[in-house]
């Protein structure tokens, strides 16, 4: 998957193309190219932003650079995201159907935004990370390729940790132990060391339901609702786990 990723600072993007994006980008399944909005403004000092029209407090990124990187991308052929509080919150059902795009282009914004033009002629499509505000899309821009990259086949060794981790099974995970098996007195549960693994994967949908009707009961209440695919004894677990106060 190619990613075109438009901003005006992209040394900020590092940390992207480090760890385990860094590894697929190394074996081809992954392919970045980051592009600098100022390297196509016409203004001597590279300017990208001005005043905007009607006054109110800020900059605004101007129409003309965007479109110059816009075009050097050849944007008019891929699919275009920009990154605002005012869009779309990214999920899975999202993240999965933008996992099948052959390339992106993911426009920045910065200040207090960008000139609705460029938005508007490049049909981009306005996606957020949550209803809170940062100072640019650039950290947005990253949660969006991390966490999209990581459902492409070949990034993650097992493609099983791409689909049944939290959330994504409709369960917060279980919790994880490793060694050693005692540390500070604290000692690793007796069922995840006694090689019965069918009480391993009862005990850790136990966990894992435990967990979510704590933290999110509204993800609890959702699985409860939907867990046709249990059988006879994870149906015996949840229904403890439901009579639990």
């Amino acid at each position: 998957m190619h990613f075109d990723v438009l901003t005006l600072f992209p040394e900020m993007f590092t940390p992207v193309t480090s760890s385990i994006i860094g590894r697929a980008e190394n074996k081809g399944i992954l392919d970045f190219n980051f592009v600098n909005i100022r390297d196509f403004s016409n203004d001597k000092h590279g300017h990208a932003d001005d005043t905007p029209f009607g006054g109110g407090p800020g900059m605004v990124m101007m129409a003309d650079p965007i479109f110059g990187a816009m075009r050097s991308v050849r944007a008019e052929n891929k699919r275009v995201i920009y990154m605002s509080p005012r869009g779309r919150i990214i999920d899975k059902e999202l993240l999965t159907e933008l996992s099948r795009e052959p390339e992106l282009v993911i426009l920045c914004g910065h200040y207090e935004g960008v000139d609705q033009r460029a938005l508007d002629y490049w049909h981009a499509e306005e996606l957020s990370i949550g209803d809170y505000i940062l100072t640019g899309g650039e950290l947005p821009a990253m949660v969006l390729i991390d966490s999209l990259s990581r459902l492409i086949p070949g990034v993650l060794a097992s493609q099983e940790a791409a689909t049944e981790e939290s959330i994504y099974s409709g369960l917060l995970e279980y919790p994880q132990f490793t060694k050693p098996r005692n540390y500070e007195g604290i000692e690793v549960p007796e069922v995840l060391v006694n090689g019965n693994h069918k009480l391993i994967r009862l005990w850790k949908l136990e966990e894992a339901l435990k967990l979510t009707k704590r933290l999110r009961p509204d993800l609890f209440d959702e699985f409860v609702k939907n867990h046709g695919e249990l059988d006879k004894d994870e149906q015996k677990v949840m229904e403890k786990v439901i009579d639990m106060l």
